[in-house]
């Protein structure tokens, strides 16, 4: 039987390039995303395409101990939190405040906290996990992408979190020594930032046969996508949903690719003016970074 794993998938760079990593290295994948009632639930349109995109891949092959083997299909499920929002006080959500800019360790970035959310989330993926594991009696990892970048703004992501909330999963279920099944933690981005991540993926694409462009234009990371409409020179009404790249999460990403020394193959926008280009958005953040240094 395959390494088993439940993937926290949010859509995201971090959560898709731990979605790559675990193909990689042999996991066979239950990805489970979330609809808390997120303004950029785009990020959820993204993940589903993503998972297609792996799946029907001509090759689906990854190399590991000097062989090809083929890598099983991603399921993916999306877990609908319908009426939380409504309840929740972060700028996040539907009806929240507006979403910061400026550099990503900021004080500012406070207000993109959702309470409780990774907590929320990991009591779901953690019965889906141990539900795995006791029914085929092997061990299931629970993989989540959260990295480096993370400490300081969301407590939820720090390992002292992860310490206590995964010890209360074990206090409050049926799992001691003596299973023939367990459940363990991975997260093997908890102590890197976003462009080691990004380097990580740029490996595992490469080791699974699927394409850069294509797996990261399936990804969102901006907190504040732009929906942007357009009359064609054929006069028919466009649309489509870019990224921003003035909001923190944003700028943190792009810094990563520039970083890579690849551009980031997701179209940008400015919410004024409308689709931008990549030297824009680099110049941008180069001032933002370069400001946030001298401070």
């Amino acid at each position: 039987m395959k390494k088993q794993a439940v993937l926290s998938l949010s859509g995201g760079m971090d959560s898709s390039t731990l979605l790559l990593h675990l193909l990689a290295n042999g996991y066979e994948v239950t990805a489970l995303s979330f609809d808390y009632g997120q303004k950029h639930n785009i990020e959820l349109e993204r993940a589903k395409d993503l998972v297609k995109y792996i799946n029907e891949s001509p090759n689906r092959l990854f190399h590991q101990n000097g062989f090809d083997e083929i890598y099983p299909l991603v399921k993916h499920q999306v877990i609908e939190l319908k009426g939380l929002s409504e309840l929740l006080n972060s700028a996040l959500v539907t009806g929240g405040e507006e979403v910061p800019e400026g550099h990503y360790a900021e004080e500012n970035m406070k207000a993109t906290v959702v309470p409780n959310r990774n907590k929320i989330f990991s009591s779901i993926i953690q019965a889906v996990a141990l539900s795995i594991a006791e029914k085929n009696k092997t061990l299931c990892v629970i993989a989540m992408g959260i990295h480096a970048g993370d400490h300081a703004i969301y407590p939820d992501c720090r390992q002292e979190f992860r310490d206590a909330d995964f010890k209360a999963f074990l206090e409050g279920n049926w799992i001691d020594e003596e299973n023939d099944f367990a459940v363990e933690m991975y997260t093997p981005y908890l102590h890197i930032d976003k462009f080691g991540i990004l380097e990580d993926g740029d490996k595992c694409i490469e080791c699974l046969r699927l394409d850069f462009n294509e797996v990261y234009k399936r990804t969102n990371t901006s907190y504040k996508p732009i929906y942007w409409t357009w009359t064609d020179v054929n006069g028919e009404i466009r649309s489509k949903w870019y990224s921003d790249y003035k909001s923190a999460s944003s700028v943190e990403r792009i810094e990563a690719f520039m970083k890579l020394g690849k551009p980031d193959p997701v179209e940008y926008a400015d919410a004024e003016e409308g689709p931008t280009t990549w030297k824009i958005v680099t110049n941008h953040v180069k001032q933002i970074l370069d400001n946030h240094a001298n401070i």
